[in-house]
C-alpha cells in the first residue's frame, strides 16, 4: 500500500490531507448532531408541562441546564412569556436563525473537499503524461519501463482522488440532511412552545 502511495507522486499527500481532513468533519458534526437531537424530545415534553403549570421560570432553568440550541431559542421564548404570541414567536425565530448558523459549519469546507479531490486526481493524471511524453521526447521512443512510471502515477493519483471524493460526496448528502432534519425539528418545537406561550 506504502509502496504504491509512494508511486501516485507529491500529489497524494494534499488528497490524503483532503481525506483525513473529511474524515474528521464528518466524525465531529456526527457527534456534534448526535448531542444536540439526544434529549429534545424529554426537553419539549419537560418545558410543555412546566408551562403549562405556569412556572415559567423552573422552565428557564431546565432549558440552561440542557445548554443545546433548541434550549437556547426555548430560553429567548420564555423570557418572552406574557406578551403578544406575534412577539414571542420573532423572538424565537432570531434566535433560531443565530442557532441555525453553527449546524451548518464545516459542511461548505466538506463540499469544497469532494470536489477538488478528483480534481487533484485529474492533476496528477496530467502530471503523469507529461513525465510519460517528456521520456518520449528526449529518447524518441519510449519502453514500458521507461513509460511505466508517468503512467502508473497518473492512474494512481486519479483512483485516489476519486476513492477520496465518493464517500466525501455521500458523507457531505447525509451531514446536511441530518442538520436539515434538525432545524426542522427545532422550529417545529419552538412553534409549539411559542403556542403554548400565546395562549
Amino acid at each position: 500500500m506504502l509502496e504504491i502511495f509512494q508511486k501516485g507522486g507529491p500529489l497524494m499527500y494534499p488528497i490524503l490531507a483532503c481525506s483525513v481532513l473529511a474524515l474528521a468533519i464528518f466524525l465531529e458534526r456526527f457527534w456534534i448532531f448526535f448531542r444536540i437531537r439526544r434529549g429534545t424530545r424529554e426537553l419539549l415534553r419537560e418545558v410543555e408541562a412546566l408551562v403549562q403549570k405556569k412556572r415559567v421560570e423552573e422552565a428557564i432553568i431546565v432549558c440552561q441546564r440542557s445548554g443545546t440550541p433548541l434550549a437556547r431559542i426555548f430560553i429567548a421564548a420564555l423570557r418572552a412569556s406574557g406578551r403578544s404570541r406575534d412577539h414571542i414567536k420573532v423572538v424565537a425565530e432570531e434566535v433560531g436563525a443565530r442557532e441555525a448558523a453553527p449546524l451548518e459549519r464545516y459542511l461548505g469546507l466538506l463540499g469544497t473537499i469532494a470536489t477538488i479531490s478528483p480534481l487533484l486526481g485529474l492533476l496528477g493524471t496530467v502530471l503523469g503524461m507529461i513525465e510519460a511524453f517528456t521520456i518520449i521526447a528526449i529518447q524518441g521512443s519510449g519502453t514500458p519501463a521507461t513509460l511505466g512510471g508517468g503512467i502508473s502515477q497518473a492512474l494512481i493519483t486519479t483512483a485516489a482522488g476519486l476513492t477520496v471524493a465518493i464517500p466525501t460526496i455521500l458523507l457531505h448528502k447525509y451531514l446536511t440532511s441530518r442538520a436539515d432534519r434538525i432545524l426542522l425539528e427545532m422550529e417545529e418545537y419552538s412553534l409549539h412552545v411559542v403556542d403554548l406561550l400565546g395562549e
